[in-house]
This record gives C-alpha cells, structure tokens and sequence, in this order.
C-alpha cells in the first residue's frame, strides 16, 4: 500500500523548533518531522515562530507531502519516524 496523509493536522515542537505530521500506510501511522530553519527556507515569506513555520507548511503541504513519500519508500527499512532534509526536495 502506499503512502496516504487523510489527516492534514500538524503541530509544532517548540523545544526542537520543528513541526510533526502524520501519513499512514495502511493501518501503519507514520510520524514525519521537517525542521523549522528548513520550513524557512522553503518558504521565507512566512515568518518565523510557531505561526509562521505553521504557515509555510500549509503553504508547501504537497511538496512535503511528496518529500515524505519519497524518504519513507526509499528506505532501506520502514520506519514508522522520519526526519525531512533539504536534500529530499
């Protein structure tokens, strides 16, 4: 089965300064981080802070969505947590 994101809820860790997504494979749920200096980046017109790295997510949702499919069928073994890097866009 691929990989699915029916639930588009995120929520930012401001200890690590990142934001946790969710796909499923299947029953399988997945936990996908991408880190805020990378969201940045991404998308520098949002702000920073917790609203601003909420904003460029929602803003950038397809490609990191894309970029999570991609790092978890490419592993060399399943996971169920998974870390975005820059490379992976």
């Amino acid at each position: 089965m691929t990989l699915n994101f029916p639930n588009v809820s995120r929520s930012f860790e401001a200890k690590r300064n990142r934001v946790r997504f969710w796909g499923y494979d299947s029953a399988l749920e997945i936990t996908f981080f991408i880190e805020g200096s990378l969201l940045a980046k991404l998308s520098p017109g949002c702000g920073k802070g917790e609203a601003g790295l909420l904003k460029a997510f929602d803003a950038m949702i397809e490609p990191i969505h894309g970029a999570a499919r991609k790092a978890y069928e490419s592993g060399r073994t399943r996971s169920d947590i998974h870390v975005l890097a820059e490379g992976q866009f």
